[in-house]
């Protein structure tokens, strides 16, 4: 390493130490999916970063998706994929796979590259320890009272003492978002709202979810880098944030107001995406607060 490259390390890790100790015993909750679930580089990046941030003593809590991957898997057993209004629609069919998928397959990946990294991570879906306890989801009342979404959920409640427990311990949860009812159902529930709610319910101080955009952009596809409530509900109202960003931006908006200081979308096809929104004045998404 030359001089150049000394002081620029160096530079750069004093510009990091002030956040550090800002978010030092926080909780902050990550929603990851998109291009970072999928590319070899991006996953290794994610590691590094949530691994980094439990070592100096965050305490990150990550909650995944995985369409592509369940897709992929109901492809091969011949079933289409079916979704209504974004989400979904879940027979019990399809819920097998869904559970066999998130809870299986990609959650262990997530851990043991967590792991690979030197964290500490402990993968779990919304069964375990009855972490996210749900109900059916049925559609709003305008829309087709005839369609059924099947075995899709919302969340009822969120058992936080084990995430605390796990936390507290220098563990790092890793979420499918699987819950369950009283009656032993499985529900398949949208992985930005299962995010949402736990870092409501958890107080904590932030809400990251990465995306395939650089972050929430306005009419002339601009990028907006910080927003309040008012702005966020404006843009909706107005058409400019729609489609598959809403489910995102409600349970964003819902997790402020429920306490969380503050929610981020950020691009998580940049390389460090998170590090980058942490531990640098610029970010690299949209700050709604």
């Amino acid at each position: 390493m030359n001089d150049k490259n000394k002081s620029l390390t160096a530079d750069v890790l004093t510009a990091a130490l002030p956040y550090i100790q800002r978010y030092q015993g926080q909780t902050i909750v990550i929603k990851y999916g998109g291009n970072a679930m999928l590319d070899d580089k991006l996953k290794s990046s994610f590691a590094r970063d949530i691994v980094l941030m439990s070592l100096v003593g965050i305490k990150p809590i990550v909650v995944h998706g995985g369409g592509p991957q369940i897709a992929e898997q109901l492809e091969l057993l011949g079933k289409e994929s079916v979704f209504v209004e974004g989400m979904r629609v879940t027979d019990s069919d399809t819920m097998s796979a869904v559970e066999m998928v998130l809870g299986g397959a990609v959650n262990k990946e997530i851990v043991q590259r967590l792991n690979g990294h030197g964290g500490r991570a402990v993968g779990l879906t919304g069964k375990d320890a009855s972490l996210i306890q749900s109900e059916k989801l049925i559609l709003d009342a305008e829309a087709d009272p005839s369609v059924d979404l099947g075995h899709v959920g919302k969340v009822i409640a969120v058992n936080d003492e084990i995430l605390r427990l796990l936390s507290k311990s220098g563990y790092i949860p890793v979420i499918a978002p699987i819950g369950f009812d009283n009656s032993g159902n499985s529900y398949n529930i949208n992985a930005d709202a299962v995010a949402g709610k736990i870092a409501e319910v958890l107080s904590a101080e932030k809400l990251i979810y990465l995306t395939n955009t650089p972050g929430l952009l306005d009419s002339s596809k601009n990028l907006l880098t910080g927003l309040n409530a008012g702005q966020v509900k404006e843009l909706i109202n107005t058409g400019v944030v729609h489609s598959g960003m809403l489910p995102k931006i409600n349970s964003a908006l819902e997790a402020v107001a429920g306490g969380v200081n503050r929610a981020h979308i950020i691009d998580g096809r940049v390389d460090h995406a998170v590090l980058l929104e942490l531990f640098t004045d610029d970010g690299v998404g949209t700050l709604i607060e």
